[in-house]
């Protein structure tokens, strides 16, 4: 059970008493501002402080308050504004206010093993293949989820030049790419935190949602995403986000060798930039025999743009029907053997619940959690991508509760405004 101190319009907190009582948690204090929350906190004995994301209700004195008394603060937010301003205090552990409780829930679920609000630079994570449709978006969506669903803040973004998809994966609209619209922004030094915002979609799951910048609908766009662009956007999300995800394009020919014009720009340039952006890549191929041989002969150019120990290798759609039995065994020892790659991350495939995300834009995680495909990706996610728990540290508890603490609020003026 976890103590919990509530400041939020009336009509809000009622939900809030509601669904704490119904799942065991209990309420030490209710207040009316940031302010009031800010100044009993010492006294309440309050493990998280659920707020609105509104000015009266979240500030930064209540922050570094909840900072020095070791008290986490989730923010329930209800409008882009509210957001934007949730994220220039530095807050990044937020959900949708009219959401579902499973999202609130989620966050105090991991109070004790979550870190706390970050103070560092995010990281980005590039998710690469071969041509040939291997499953780079779907591994790039499915990544982004897992990550959404761990509490961490986090953006997608499409920054394929050739054939981006993540919009039509989601279900979103695209006839105003985010990513080259951040780019245009970033060639103009006007690219923040509040532009990010203002220019990304929402993808919203009761598991976590995360921020998507939809890729370029018409791939004769791609001079907008030019190298210095793609990496300017892409380190001013790393002060936006806990994580920031990218699903890059297929091809790694260096354009400037085929070309008269040494100061054109370069199709390719996209891909790379994010690639040499990135703290962690991960190399998707297809678990069959074209695809593997399509893996190893792109994996060479791969390595040769990137340093190694960044690589993660993950094999998707393994099955035994294209690779022959115990196919994870037969598709790790042809990597060994053919590539010198060893651990690689195996995905079986689970065409069903694949077809499902897609015809519903839905990711794998939402449509289903019991899925081989999402428990491979969730475990690899849990084990690489993620930090360390931190360890257990109890909650100071200073004094007995404040006279406010558990008061009811009769006799107390509207203050839905």
């Amino acid at each position: 059970m976890a103590r919990i101190a509530i400041a939020a319009p009336v009509v809000l907190e009622d939900r809030l008493l509601d669904e704490l009582r119904r799942h065991g948690h209990g309420t030490v204090a209710r207040c009316d501002s940031a302010d009031e929350l800010a100044s009993i906190l010492a006294d309440c004995g309050a493990d998280i402080a659920i707020v609105a994301a509104g000015h009266r209700y979240l500030t930064g004195r209540l922050l570094e308050e909840s900072d020095a008394e070791g008290v986490r603060v989730i923010a329930l937010v209800a409008s882009d504004a509210e957001r934007r301003h949730a994220a220039a205090l530095g807050l990044h552990e937020l959900a949708e206010a009219d959401g579902p409780w499973s999202q609130i829930e989620s966050l105090i679920a991991g109070t004790v093993a979550a870190p706390p609000r970050r103070t560092g630079r995010g990281r980005v994570i590039a998710v690469w293949g071969p041509a040939g449709s291997p499953g780079r978006t779907t591994i790039a969506i499915a990544v982004a989820a897992e990550l959404a669903a761990a509490g961490a803040s986090v953006a997608l973004a499409d920054v394929d030049t050739h054939s981006g998809s993540i919009a039509p994966a989601l279900g979103l609209l695209d006839e105003a790419p985010g990513f080259a619209a951040a780019c245009r922004l970033a060639g103009a030094n006007s690219l923040s935190r509040g532009e990010l915002e203002r220019i990304g979609e929402r993808y919203l799951s009761g598991h976590g949602s995360f921020w998507v910048l939809t890729g370029i609908g018409r791939p004769n766009r791609w001079p907008e995403l030019s190298g210095d662009r793609v990496a300017a956007t892409l380190r001013e999300c790393r002060d936006w986000v806990d994580y920031t995800v990218v699903d890059t394009g297929a091809s790694l020919e260096n354009d400037e060798e085929i070309s008269s014009d040494l100061f054109a720009p370069r199709r390719n340039a996209a891909t790379i930039a994010a690639l040499r952006e990135a703290d962690d890549v991960i190399a998707v191929g297809s678990a069959d025999p074209v695809g593997l041989s399509r893996f190893l002969r792109a994996h060479v150019d791969l390595v040769e743009t990137v340093l190694t120990d960044r690589v993660t290798v993950v094999m998707n759609r393994v099955r035994p029907g294209a690779i022959g039995p115990h196919p994870a065994a037969q598709v790790a020892q042809a990597l060994l053997r053919f590539g010198g790659i060893s651990s690689p991350v195996i995905v079986p495939n689970d065409q069903p619940a694949l077809d499902t995300a897609l015809l519903t834009g839905r990711s794998l995680r939402d449509v289903s959690m019991r899925s081989p495909a999402r428990v491979a990706i969730g475990r690899f996610v849990a084990a690489r991508l993620l930090p360390e728990p931190a360890a257990t540290v109890p909650t100071r508890r200073v004094g007995p509760f404040s006279r406010r603490a558990g008061s009811p609020r009769a006799g107390r003026r509207d203050r839905s405004r």
